[in-house]
């Protein structure tokens, strides 16, 4: 099938696609209080216990069990449409979160932490993937479809642009107003943005029982291709978790506690801005080689922060390791909208985030002990050994990525067609 594209993709064209608008802003406000929690549960375990260790553990449970949860979360509202999963999940989350931060202003046993962390982690609302499947169905169509890699560059752009906002709030509230004005303000959000998105039901996909969709897969993980991303995603969540723990225990051993939210501000604005130049790229290279690619620039560049020791170091290389992650995580996302059907998207894109989030815990557990026993440059080594793992193992797994349609026409700009590559 041919499909020509008279004007050149780009977010002008994107946001005034109809309905879009309706979603794009409340999913802005929904996703921010996930941008605060990792970094308000750390701030807050490390005030009232004193160790890194004990407030990433705490902040891994919370990571791992919405790992464990999202992907079913996603095939409920693939299932029973996202307002009715959304709803319920933002009045427990809002309720565990407060719960959790209670516990650990009084003091209460690290386990007590532990079992608050699990509802907290577990109902952590799955805007993100919410949002990137209704940008899948709005663009269903063969004179819109053209827009999908500039949709997946605006999500991870939006993305980031709340994890410029969220840890510098939350490093802001703990700081200077209580320990836990993060975990407050988190609820408190999370409750008003993720209603506010689950009113907006006319752009909601369709639900696989109510559109008489039927998948050969019997879920998501079925696809292979999926399995191969989510070993990228885990190796993703591995840099954002060791950078927020490291940066955090750097800050503290030079006596300037206020700085890990800047950094990693500057770390997720390099993110952003790659982003944005992903989204205005007419790319001529396959997805699955751009994937390799810029895995393989993010591991070169994250090998080198154990070796950094002084802000200045640490705001240059942290951007350009922000930079590095946006090609990665817009082509993995592009990906899944290649290789998964419409009725198991929101699954998929859970599956993802959810790998995120995991390694974004275990790396939060390991960077905060390396710290604790060694300092703050032993927990930078996470981010290297993580995505040097997950390159060689992404790489061994390339063949997986190759979307089940290959003969594909699609348009590659003005003026031009080509067949769809996967190189």
């Amino acid at each position: 099938m041919v499909s020509t594209v008279e004007s050149r993709p780009g977010y002008g064209q994107l946001l005034r696609t109809p309905g879009a608008l309706s979603f794009v802003l409340p999913g802005f406000a929904a996703r921010q209080p996930f941008a605060m929690l990792t970094m308000s549960i750390v701030l807050l375990v490390q005030h009232t216990t004193g160790s890194f260790g004990s407030a990433g553990a705490v902040a891994a449970v919370t990571g791992i069990s919405m790992a464990l949860f999202a992907p079913q979360s996603g095939r409920l509202a693939d299932r029973f449409g996202q307002s009715a999963v959304l709803i319920p999940g933002v009045l427990v989350n809002a309720v565990a979160v407060v719960l959790l931060a209670a516990l650990a202003l009084a003091d209460a046993p690290l386990w007590a932490l532990f079992l608050a962390a699990v509802p907290a982690g577990a109902s952590v609302p799955q805007v993100g993937p919410m949002v990137r499947a209704r940008w899948a169905a709005v663009l269903d169509r063969p004179d819109r479809a053209h827009l999908l890699p500039t949709a997946a560059a605006f999500e991870s752009v939006t993305d980031e642009l709340t994890f410029v906002v969220g840890p510098v709030l939350a490093t802001a509230l703990c700081t200077y107003v209580h320990p836990g004005a993060g975990l407050a303000a988190q609820a408190v959000l999370t409750l008003a943005g993720g209603l506010l998105f689950a009113a907006q039901r006319g752009t909601q996909p369709a639900r696989a029982a109510a559109s008489g969709e039927r998948s050969a897969q019997a879920s998501a993980l079925s696809i292979p291709g999926v399995r191969a991303l989510i070993v990228a995603m885990l190796g993703i969540g591995a840099v954002f978790g060791g950078m927020q723990v490291s940066l955090t225990a750097f800050a503290e051993e030079i006596g300037q506690a206020g700085v890990n939210g800047l950094l990693y501000g500057i770390f997720a604005a390099g993110n952003m801005i790659a982003g944005i130049a992903c989204g205005a790229i007419v790319w001529k290279v396959g997805p699955r080689r751009r994937l390799l690619l810029g895995y393989a620039l993010l591991t070169v560049v994250a090998s080198t922060l154990w070796t950094l020791n002084s802000v200045a170091l640490f705001a240059v290389v942290g951007l350009l390791v922000g930079m590095s992650i946006a090609p990665a995580l817009i082509t993995a996302f592009t990906l899944v909208e290649q290789l998964v059907p419409a009725s198991a998207r929101t699954e998929a894109f859970t599956w993802l985030t959810g790998a995120v989030a995991f390694g974004q815990a275990a790396a939060v557990t390991v960077a905060g002990r390396l710290a604790d026993a060694h300092g703050a440059s032993f927990g930078f080594l996470v981010p290297a050994v993580a995505t040097a793992l997950a390159l060689l193992t992404l790489f061994a797994l390339r063949n997986r990525l190759v979307p089940a349609s290959k003969g594909r026409t699609v348009a590659r700009g003005v003026g031009h067609r080509a067949l769809a590559t996967v190189d």
